[in-house]
């Protein structure tokens, strides 16, 4: 069962909570978050992308910038600007996009839980963004950044949690740019945290990392490497927990460097064999499992695959797993999409026009649309201890960074 706590947050003042709220660090890249930042002092993202205070040609891996990170962190805490609450407690982040509402409880979990596989992982890591967070938590001392897990729904946790919303006042509730409204409330209650904290460890056997496996693998491995010295908050780590029916996977699109050699024209003749190939006028957003979008020379391209090309399995079945073993592997020699940077990871909340930004700035060569993950995937392939391609789910809304914050 699932081995959950209440922890004391590290927190803005609700007056500066919308500016220093700010997007996760691994969804901007150094040139945007450095214009995200601008005009606003209170950024998060001068914590967790601390190289927008530092000159444009750091190395943004170099100790120097995690120093930087525990430099802004502390002077934040000095100047009132967050604060540490003075009792652990749970909170409760509701999120609005689109008229859509999604509820999650925002807790501690628990390491062991995760080195045992309680808690359940469906992706394998990329060792260079895992060595960045583990480093960012080092010196910091802090986990800025949220690991999203999933559970099957209880039906009385469901009620107590929209019970609390329905009669307490939210500490934290505003408009992010982007249209997403953000709101949370503490919970403070003794009885009610327990009973919280009971129905975890009594009737969810298990979580699921929907979005978050390096940050929680990096957690891990800080416990791990501060040995004698860690600390019982070092134990856990900062998590969000959403029940599976409230959530909505969208899709994890592609784009590559290369073509392996390739023209254009043997890449699309190549790609007959397995998939039936159409030109379009505009571009594609697959709608149904098996069918791809196809970016590239300034044109869309439907590709369907065709039967008996593909694993039935759980594994096999998945649109990105097709992608993988009938055009990556075979065709480009993109073998591990977690090493090679010939191919980068463009989440469905961009949009199809990120993609042939992309591939039109002249930076990539050919871009791929895939249709989503489903949530009973995901759990029936965690749960059978298989891996899904790295980059298989992206969720949106993204939870923001320093709203609350765990110190170890």
């Amino acid at each position: 069962m699932s081995n959950i706590k209440p922890f004391k947050a590290l927190r803005p003042q609700a007056q500066f909570a919308k500016q220093v709220a700010s997007r996760p660090y691994d969804v901007l890249n150094s040139a945007e978050a450095k214009i995200e930042v601008q005009g606003n002092p209170y950024s998060f993202l001068h914590i967790t992308k601390s190289e927008v205070s530092l000159p444009d040609n750091i190395d943004i891996h170099t100790q120097q910038v995690y120093d930087k990170a525990k430099e802004n962190l502390d002077a934040f805490i000095s100047r009132d600007v967050l604060f540490n609450e003075n009792k652990s407690c749970y909170y409760i982040y509701q999120l609005m996009m689109n008229g859509k509402v999604q509820t999650g409880l925002v807790c501690v979990s628990s390491v062991d839980d995760y080195e045992k596989d309680i808690i359940k992982k469906h992706e394998f890591t990329r060792p260079e963004k895992e060595l960045d967070r583990i480093n960012h938590i080092k010196t910091t001392r802090a986990q800025t950044g949220n690991v999203f897990l999933a559970y099957r729904n209880v039906d009385e946790l469901d009620t107590l949690i929209e019970n609390w919303k329905c009669t307490k006042t939210a500490i934290y509730n505003f408009i992010a740019e982007d249209g997403v409204i953000h709101k949370i409330w503490v919970v403070n209650d003794d009885e009610t945290i327990a009973a919280i904290t009971n129905f975890f460890a009594h009737q969810v056997p298990n979580t699921y990392i929907a979005d978050g496996h390096h940050r929680a693998a990096s957690a891990a491995k800080v416990r791990q490497a501060m040995g004698a010295n860690k600390s019982e908050e070092s134990n856990y780590f900062l998590t969000t927990l959403f029940p599976a029916n409230q959530l909505h996977i969208m899709d994890y699109n592609r784009v590559v460097k290369d073509l392996n050699g390739l023209g254009v024209d043997d890449f699309l003749t190549k790609l007959s064999e397995k998939f039936i190939s159409r030109k379009l006028d505009k571009g594609f957003k697959p709608i149904q499992p098996h069918t791809f979008g196809l970016y590239i020379g300034g044109s869309w391209y439907k590709l369907t695959a065709r039967e008996n090309t593909f694993s039935k399995d759980p594994i096999g079945v998945l649109d990105v797993s097709i992608l993988q073993n009938n055009i990556f592997t075979p065709l480009l020699n993109i073998v591990d999409q977690r090493t090679d940077k010939r191919v980068d990871f463009v989440g469905g909340i961009r949009g199809i026009e990120e993609l042939e930004r992309r591939v039109d700035s002249g930076e990539m060569v050919a871009a791929f649309s895939l249709y989503p993950v489903s949530m009973d995937q995901l759990f029936n392939i965690a749960d059978s201890g298989n891996v899904m391609p790295p980059k298989s789910t992206w969720f949106e809304p993204k939870l923001r960074d320093g709203l609350l914050t765990h110190l170890i």
